[in-house]
């Protein structure tokens, strides 16, 4: 009888049929586990209103009050403003940067990848100190002593709407911009010089090669890019969170749809209505990216 079990399972085991099932269940019981279950469970508890040792059914009421919810949308547009300035100065100026430290004329071009790629290396904690320090209120902080040698009287960055959002964004800039540089790099190193020698024999000049040539073959970095960093803006909170301590900015200045859930469903207990402001974000960036794969051509079908 064991003899018979041993060599069924070794059959099962050597199977040509079978091994590919076996590879591709890895992937299938990762997604169950770590996707799909805990994205039923999100859609079951935002029809529930979920609180310590009580769990009720009540419908809509989770997403009706979340469409009448002013904070909510604060977030939602400071997310959507987040992630639109990220895109429009996180994608144009890395290509550049990487273009003039992979040209030839350029000096020291190793140098410059490494300095560039410290701030992705540095703490959330570290770089959210140091700017609050930087954009602080006193007399003293870098930016007030900075307006002072224009006259200017010291204002509180932090706790005004336009300051304390451009704030988030240099921050955004001064950890990302090196990493993006490096994806551009890897794209141009796989131009072949030769379009840029053919370029030259037929007198194209640096923008002509630029337009013409390293653009249209950055195109599936520049789609990269601009995929993660879509959500990247979308998924932003502890850029915020550490510039102002906590989750609650003056205003909601800082707050984004991820901070509001976090405000909603650690702070607040509230797991129910937190689940529905989960759910509004995943349909968002869903939405957001297939649009924007759309626009870029990667859902076209080829011959379309």
């Amino acid at each position: 009888m064991g003899e018979i079990f041993v060599a069924g399972l070794k059959k099962l085991v050597y199977s040509q049929k079978l091994a590919p099932y076996v590879f591709v269940s890895a992937f299938f019981l990762t997604f169950a586990i770590f996707f799909v279950y805990p994205l039923a469970n999100t859609t079951v508890m935002s029809f529930q209103s979920v609180l310590p040792g009580e769990v009720e059914f009540i419908g809509l009421d989770n997403y009706t009050k979340l469409f009448h919810d002013e904070v909510f949308w604060k977030a939602v547009a400071n997310s959507f403003l987040y992630m639109v300035l990220t895109v429009a100065l996180l994608i144009p100026f890395p290509m550049v940067f990487a273009c003039f430290i992979h040209s030839k004329i350029m000096i020291g071009g190793e140098f410059f990848k490494s300095v560039l790629f410290i701030p992705v290396l540095t703490s959330l904690v570290v770089a959210g100190t140091i700017f609050r320090l930087i954009f602080g209120e006193l007399p003293g902080s870098f930016m007030n002593q900075l307006l002072g040698y224009f006259h200017h009287e010291p204002i509180k960055w932090l706790k005004m709407q336009t300051t304390g959002f451009g704030a988030l964004i240099v921050l955004a800039c001064w950890r990302w911009t090196g990493v993006n540089i490096l994806y551009f790099l890897s794209g141009l190193k796989s131009i072949p010089q030769e379009f840029y020698e053919s370029a030259e024999i037929d007198g194209a000049n640096a923008w002509q090669k630029f337009f013409r040539i390293t653009m249209p073959l950055l195109k599936p970095i520049t789609i990269y890019v601009s995929t993660i960093s879509v959500y990247a803006g979308l998924a932003m909170f502890l850029e915020s969170y550490m510039l102002w301590t906590n989750n609650n900015s003056p205003d909601n200045i800082g707050l984004t749809i991820v901070g509001y859930l976090y405000r909603q469903g650690i702070e607040k207990n509230r797991m129910g209505y937190a689940s529905a402001v989960g759910l509004v974000l995943l349909a968002l960036a869903m939405l957001i990216n297939l649009a924007q794969l759309r626009l870029t051509g990667v859902l076209k079908k080829e011959g379309e």
